[in-house]
């Protein structure tokens, strides 16, 4: 039995799929038992991702644990393998023998770079080879073995060599390769080095040059298709354009041009971050076969293949996104493709029939904004014009996944964008046209349904809390449990404990549980199930719920969809606090306290005459909910309890909030760069938009109306001119915001003493108003508790109106105002977010345990984690 759970996995898997149903595999000189030669291709786009670590990469870094380190912990056995084939006993012994380049391709090939990309898809041709040996040789080719013939110059090599050519190509689409290549770029150096490494490997690009026609430079563009000979990159094809092929959405413009340069019957394309592996590889005759099955009465278009996520191994959010994973790419796919018949394209490694495919538009639709999501419109395309798309699980091909919260997070946002970008498309407008009723819906749960319920959840939780809160302030609930209590009707609470278990959201792990069962068994699955919840894995999916919601909801509403590089970081580190909140700000946070600020006050009023118990049953999901969205990035962060990073994330979180922004400043410096930024969705929002965003900011004004009836210092009078003086009470804040700003430009530089004078006298003025008032109206402290739950929502929507009409107040006093307040808040829910972390990074069992439930998956192989979260202060 292999030390290597990978290994294990490689070969369990391989041996099982023995025993699934696949067609027979033909000989490779006729893989399909038609008079033509059946190829196939491979294409990956590439844009500017690595194409392998450089030493400086492996061995330094500013920010996080040096790559080279990080890999020989995560990875001590294949380590320990590789120092024992380089006769070497450390990395020292490596670097002083002079075997850098065998250092840094083992380190690549463990992370998400292109050259482990094409080291894998290559495959494909060495198992062609050898089955293509098999099929050919003769008594004396096999008693010499296929390494023989292989390093020979015999002439079954040199067939074996052109037959593997006609049916394999591997195309690379790298666009910028000209550019790079040109400026000097390592990556330009790193893929000719693929090529020379890989002579059969192809690299398609873009050329852009300069012409003199007429006596006027023109712009003229070429796709090229190179190779590698004798060290240099050599021009195989060439094809002019009309003109910039960019002007869409990146990778399916990369797809289209390189496209032309593949060959054969099938494609299929392979992100930039998968792996093959050989034994699987071997299986592609088999694979290829399933062109030929017309089980309905027609050929399939597109052939599903299973994905293996090999970044689960070490992080608990890695391994729940892995398990999320594992379980749409296989019981979920499955039950799509039959008998629900919605399968589309979900990425990759999908085999597309090519010639359908080139005739019919392609693979790839790549309009701006709307094709954001450019994989599903395949499968809308290919089943629109009445394609076929099966799913086959005797084939694997591994793919890499975020492993970081912040990472993840980038990855749920672009996918929600592009869903919400889907509902508006003809495409969904089209399958739902011609669909059957009960296909129909199947499309709609399994595409854009599951992004919209989310929004719908959410949405239903605001107005499940906003109709609490009416109905406890305008007193209607006590009557109501008061009556109901007279005549012994216990029927609500029975109603409010039964939907309580639904409340927990433990269906939503039903599929994950059944996949689990199925491959390691219910009693491994039902343990993984418990062991993810105390790794706070429903912490996780509430935090996602939130992301998925946010982002599809103001899609819809703005518009403003685009991609989201994630990096693909290797390594795991620690995000600044400035970071969290740069990205979770308005996502998360807002609604976050939102939500709890509502259920403080629901809590306050309702409590002479509701029973704990009954609020309890009612409120408990809302504020785990609300708790998760505004802790859930501190909680997953790692070190982010250690009172070092602490320190450091307050330095920086200062420095930022107070940095001026401007032309050529970048969001992570500045927060007025990060705020303008954060309204790009309403500069190009319509009018109906705009609209809608004002009337969802009416609530917050509601929400004050209901609250100031209930001041002691009101004496219970209903008058509208008791709202009225609270909107007085506003403005006057707003005059003592505006008279400290103002006093700040005039006297802060050269009058430090006057400046402080002047702020002591203001401060004196409102305790001393409040003073008074608590002795001739009444006020009492629990009306000042009261107004600030009242007022600073109101704040918050005064801002968001301004913002909604930016256009037509942006040249006035007004809008530095907005400016002003909003920065203030930001500084506020900043400062009321740090507090509890930086107390809870006293205690060093918080940070303990943190770092237990983020990487119990490490202590479980019994990794040495510790070394990874202290490495940067051991390699300093």
């Amino acid at each position: 039995m292999p030390v290597n759970l990978e290994a294990r996995r490689r070969i369990s898997f391989f041996a099982t799929s023995l025993f699934m149903d696949m067609p027979n595999a033909p000989k490779v000189r006729n893989m399909m038992s038609f008079s033509f030669s059946f190829g196939f291709s491979v294409m990956t786009p590439y844009y500017m991702e690595e194409v392998n670590f450089s030493t400086e990469d492996l061995h330094s870094s500013e920010e996080e644990v040096p790559i080279m380190f990080y890999m020989s912990v995560i990875y001590p056995d294949e380590w320990k393998n590789f120092l024992e084939r380089m006769e070497c006993e450390d990395l020292d012994g490596l670097r002083s023998t002079g075997k850098e380049e065998e250092l840094r391709n083992w380190a690549s090939f463990r992370g998400q770079t292109l050259s482990r990309t094409v080291r894998g898809m290559m495959y494909y041709r060495k198992a062609l080879k050898l089955q293509a040996f098999l099929d050919m040789a003769e008594d004396e080719d096999l008693l010499q073995s296929y390494d023989v013939v292989e390093r020979g110059n015999s002439t079954l090599s040199a067939h074996l060599d052109a037959l593997a050519d006609m049916k394999f190509t591997y195309v690379i689409s790298c666009q910028m390769f000209g550019s790079q290549k040109a400026s000097g770029d390592p990556h330009a150096q790193g893929i000719l080095d693929l090529m020379i490494r890989y002579p059969s490997l192809r690299v398609a690009y873009v050329e852009e040059k300069e012409e003199t026609v007429e006596d006027k430079i023109h712009k003229v563009y070429s796709s090229i298709l190179v190779k590698a000979v004798n060290g240099y990159d050599q021009e195989v094809y060439r094809i002019k354009l009309p003109g910039p092929p960019n002007i869409g959405e990146g990778k399916p413009e990369n797809q289209n041009h390189g496209i032309i340069f593949t060959r054969g019957e099938a494609l299929q394309t392979i992100d930039m971050n998968q792996d093959n592996y050989l034994e699987e590889a071997f299986k592609i005759r088999n694979v290829l076969q399933e062109f030929l099955r017309h089980q309905r009465q027609k050929p399939p278009t597109i052939l599903g293949l299973r994905e293996h996520i090999f970044t689960g191994s070490v992080s608990s959010l890695a391994w729940f996104m892995s398990y999320q994973e594992t379980s749409f790419v296989t019981i979920g796919q499955r039950l799509l493709a039959n008998p629900l018949r919605v399968r589309f394209h979900y990425g990759h490694p999908d085999l597309f029939d090519r010639m359908f495919h080139i005739t019919r538009g392609g693979i790839s639709k790549a309009s701006k904004t709307i094709n954001l999501s450019e994989d599903v419109f395949a499968g809308f395309n290919s089943t629109l014009r009445r394609g076929y798309v099966t799913y086959h699980e005797y084939l694997q091909v591994g793919k890499g996944r975020d492993v970081c919260l912040n990472q993840i997070s980038k990855f749920e946002a672009k996918v929600a964008n592009g869903n919400s970008e889907q509902t508006l498309s003809r495409d969904i407008y089209r399958l739902a046209r011609r669909f059957d009723f009960f296909r129909m819906l199947s499309c709609y749960f399994t595409t854009i349904g599951f992004y919209f319920n989310s929004l719908i959840s959410v949405i239903g939780i605001y107005v499940f809390l906003y109709g609490q809160l009416y109905l406890v302030l305008s007193g209607l609930e006590k009557a109501l449990l008061l009556q109901a209590k007279m005549q012994n009707i216990k029927s609500l609470e029975t109603a409010l404990a039964s939907q309580s278990f639904i409340q927990l959201g433990l269906l939503t792990g039903l599929p994950m549980v059944m996949e689990i069962g199925l491959e390691k068994g219910f009693l491994t699955a039902v343990k993984d199930f418990v062991l993810m919840q105390f790794q706070l894995a429903a912490v996780f999916f509430t935090f996602s719920l939130g992301t998925k919601a946010h982002y599809y909801g103001r899609t819809i509403l703005h518009g403003g969809a685009k991609y989201r590089p994630t990096g693909r970081k290797v390594v795991v580190f620690h995000a600044s606090f400035t970071e969290n909140y740069r990205l979770y700000s308005r996502s998360h946070f807002v609604k976050g306290f939102e939500l709890l600020l509502l259920l403080i006050v629901y809590d306050l009023f309702r409590r002479s005459y509701q029973s704990s118990m009954a609020y309890v049953l009612i409120t408990y999901s809302i504020w785990f909910m609300s708790i998760t969205w505004l802790f859930a990035p501190f909680l997953f962060n790692p070190s982010g309890f250690n009172w070092g990073n602490i320190v450091d994330d307050w330095k920086d979180w200062n420095k930022w909030i107070k940095q001026q922004g401007g032309i050529g400043i970048q969001q992570d410096k500045s927060w007025e760069s990060w705020w303008n930024d954060e309204q790009a969705h309403l500069r190009h929002s319509g009018l109906i938009a705009r609209l809608i965003e004002i009337l969802l900011s009416l609530r917050f004004f509601i929400y004050q109306y209901g609250l100031v009836y209930h001041l002691d210092i009101s004496q219970d009078n209903k008058n509208f001119l008791v709202y009225v003086l609270s909107w007085v009470v506003i403005f006057a804040i707003f005059l003592l915001v505006q008279a400290v700003k103002l006093g700040r430009q005039q006297f802060s530089a050269n009058y430090h003493l006057i400046f402080r004078l002047f702020k002591a006298c203001l401060f004196l003025g409102v305790l001393a108003t409040i003073i008074s008032l608590s002795g001739i109206c009444q006020l009492s402290l629990m009306d000042l508790l009261v107004c600030c739950l009242a007022f600073l929502p109101t704040g918050w929507g005064l801002i968001l109106i301004a913002q909604a009409v930016r256009p037509k107040i942006q040249d006035t006093g007004l809008w530095e105002l907005t400016r002003v307040l909003a920065q203030a808040y930001d500084y506020g829910m900043g400062a009321v977010l740090f507090a509890p972390i930086a107390c809870l990074a006293w205690m060093p069992i918080i940070a303990a345990f943190q770092t237990r439930f983020l990487f119990n998956e490490a202590f479980k192989r019994r990794l040495q984690i510790q070394p990874i979260l202290a490495g940067k202060k051991k390699q300093s």
